[in-house]
């Protein structure tokens, strides 16, 4: 008989998972590609509560007294900034990526509730800028289908300097996603694997970067707002060098944010959370003096890994003017629905996992170009879906804000705010809950 009383147990280093990623790369002598964005735990903003007011501070009543959720972004050079009726903006994700009607969804839902879209790698749709009132245009590395008339139609530019999932590399769009059409706006051939560059060509550092900022102004006639994105790591340094030259806004993207495809050891060990990165980048701007100033201000937006209103509310009260959702967007437009459970179950999969955006198999049809699936897809009735979703994260939002007695979103602030763990007082510079401690800073 065994005396071993600790019986079968798994290892910490080498647990199921480790050992079938070492099998598979065994198998195949090939790194893993997938979507979807960091699956392992990360300090995040359930790690936060608010402090409610009860007598110290006085609540507002939700039925009888307004909490305001506009913004304005983009005031600090352009002569048309946006003028947005919510702070929950919907993040750039590519044509090709996407299919053309998810694309048009994303435009029709954020119309409906006055906020913005974004095209993503990839050039601007008709049936985007047809449905979106706001239409932010990305800038990228890769340059696919950029060009004077559609930097004009925009509504916004939005310079992209790295991604959340991947800050440092490039994207992918694997040959079955590049059809016909995907490959004419690109200029790609059909059918063959992209991978775009990972920085942009003409530029190796700030200084090229305002040359190129204000020849983008000079394209449209300074009407648009600049927009700078960056993948949040050295994101302190990032911000200001992109206030610096010339950035009218600036989006952080976190790890936790999504992506269509890339390499999985860079989506689980680059970049930083999203929690860590927030107080970094409004740091850089306070000390640049531009922070939530009404003439002369640079806005900040911040994505990865926003579910809910309480995601809305934390990032604000973390001095966040905006935020961006990307993968939860695609959730609510129907992506990951249980009533394909079978056909998940087909492709190795489940509603809830499916994380293989780049297969282009998507039986919801939202993440794939192949005709008969994209036909699936409603982009009404997605539309509708979308834009319901977004009023729920303003309520919610509102819900917290009224309960902490503020007025309107950008009220919230980080004295709202406390943490229960220690990583995440420490990263969001908030005290742990029932002291004054913040980790780093003294107190008790």
């Amino acid at each position: 008989m065994s005396t071993n009383t600790w019986g079968l147990r798994e290892s910490a280093t080498f647990d199921r998972g480790a050992i079938a990623a070492i099998q598979r790369a065994a198998e195949t002598g090939i790194y893993d590609i997938r979507g979807w964005g960091a699956k392992r735990a990360l300090p995040h903003f359930d790690d936060l509560l608010f402090l409610g007011a009860s007598m110290s501070r006085y609540p507002l009543e939700g039925y009888r007294e307004k909490c305001g959720t506009d913004v304005v972004l983009g005031g600090r050079h352009a002569k048309y900034p946006l003028h947005l009726d919510t702070p929950v903006t919907i993040a750039g994700m590519s044509f090709g990526a996407l299919s053309g009607r998810a694309k048009e969804a994303l435009g029709r839902g954020a119309s409906e509730v006055g906020t913005s879209t974004t095209t993503g790698d990839g050039g601007m749709t008709p049936e985007e800028r047809g449905q979106s009132k706001h239409l932010v245009y990305q800038y990228l590395p890769s340059r696919y289908g950029m060009n004077p008339d559609d930097l004009r139609k925009a509504d916004a530019i939005e310079v992209v300097l790295g991604q959340g999932a991947k800050p440092g590399g490039g994207g992918m769009l694997l040959g079955q996603k590049i059809s016909e059409r995907v490959a004419s706006m690109r200029t790609l051939p059909q059918g063959i694997d992209q991978r775009s560059a990972s920085r942009h060509p003409d530029w190796t550092g700030p200084d090229d970067l305002a040359i190129k900022i204000a020849e983008l102004r000079e394209i449209t006639d300074w009407e648009k707002p600049i927009y700078v994105k960056v993948g949040a790591t050295r994101t302190y340094y990032d911000t200001k060098l992109a206030v610096h030259s010339g950035a009218d806004v600036v989006v952080v993207d976190g790890m936790q944010g999504g992506t269509a495809a890339t390499q999985d050891v860079f989506i689980e060990h680059v970049g930083i959370p999203t929690l860590a990165a927030v107080p970094q980048a409004v740091q850089a701007l306070q000390e640049l003096g531009v922070h939530r100033q009404a003439e002369r201000g640079v806005q900040l937006i911040v994505s990865g890994g926003i579910r809910s209103g309480a995601d809305v509310a934390k990032a604000m009260a973390l001095g966040a003017d905006a935020v961006a959702i990307g993968t939860a967007a695609l959730i609510a437009l129907g992506d990951n629905d249980p009533k394909y459970a079978t056909e998940y179950e087909r492709i190795g999969s489940a509603a809830g996992f499916y994380d293989d955006f780049q297969d282009g198999r998507d039986p919801a049809g939202i993440t794939t170009q192949d005709p008969e699936l994209a036909a699936r897809f409603d982009p009404v009735e997605g539309g509708r879906r979308l834009a319901n979703y977004l009023r729920v994260l303003a309520m919610e939002a509102q819900t917290i804000a009224r309960a902490c007695g503020k007025a309107h979103l950008t009220h919230l602030e980080p004295e709202d705010l406390v943490a229960v763990t220690i990583e995440a007082a420490a990263m969001a510079r908030v005290p742990l809950a029932g002291t004054s401690w913040i980790p780093g800073q003294g107190g008790f």
